[in-house]
């Protein structure tokens, strides 16, 4: 794998794994409505959840490559759309914070993970646009989905950290930062169509 390709891994990984989706703002609004100490277990089960499905989706993809090879090569396009669509929907969103306070509890923040499509669709297309191309070992894919799912224990990590500084800057700045998101992602969208 290049240095070129690796990079725009990571590229890709940051910023999909930062930018707003279900597990980064239910934590934001959880920390900023419970605070820390009562919102921990919701914390650990979208950690814990992000990593059990980031494995489903390693076991997913060497599955497809070891039962119907070319099927990857198909993937990799439609993973390419959906980099696109991703780059589009950040460009021109609006910030939406959900007001929904409900209980912070585990098994909330750990089933949330298991009906978030982003996260799938990032583990998914990652592996089939990036690292199937060099390598379909399963202990390949395994590492670069832990590496994915640690990519994303970062960023929720960083929205509970920093909570309202990440809201208010997000909410004052959110066009100029979702533009030049939505750029970012285009370049990877260059570096995964060169393999």
């Amino acid at each position: 794998m290049d240095g070129y390709v690796l990079t725009n891994f990571f590229v890709y990984a940051i910023v999909n794994a930062f930018t707003p989706g279900p597990g980064n703002i239910l934590a934001l609004n959880t920390v900023t409505s419970y605070g820390w100490k009562k919102g921990k277990p919701l914390f650990f089960g979208i950690f814990i959840g992000y990593y059990v499905v980031q494995m489903i989706c390693a076991f997913f993809v060497y599955g497809i490559g070891l039962f119907l090879p070319a099927v990857l090569q198909v993937m990799k396009y439609m993973g390419t759309a959906y980099i696109l669509w991703l780059a589009i929907h950040i460009a021109i969103s609006k910030p939406k914070i959900d007001e929904n306070k409900k209980t912070a509890s585990f098994i909330k923040g750990f089933l949330l993970q298991f009906v978030n499509i982003k996260i799938y669709m990032f583990g998914i297309t990652t592996l089939t646009g990036f690292i199937t191309p060099y390598s379909k070992a399963l202990w390949v894919l395994i590492t670069f989905e832990l590496l994915i799912a640690t990519i994303g224990t970062i960023a929720t990590s960083t929205w509970i950290g920093v909570g309202f500084l990440i809201q208010k800057f997000y909410i004052k700045y959110y066009r100029i930062i979702n533009i030049l998101l939505g750029l970012t992602l285009l370049e990877c969208i260059w570096s995964m169509l060169r393999i």
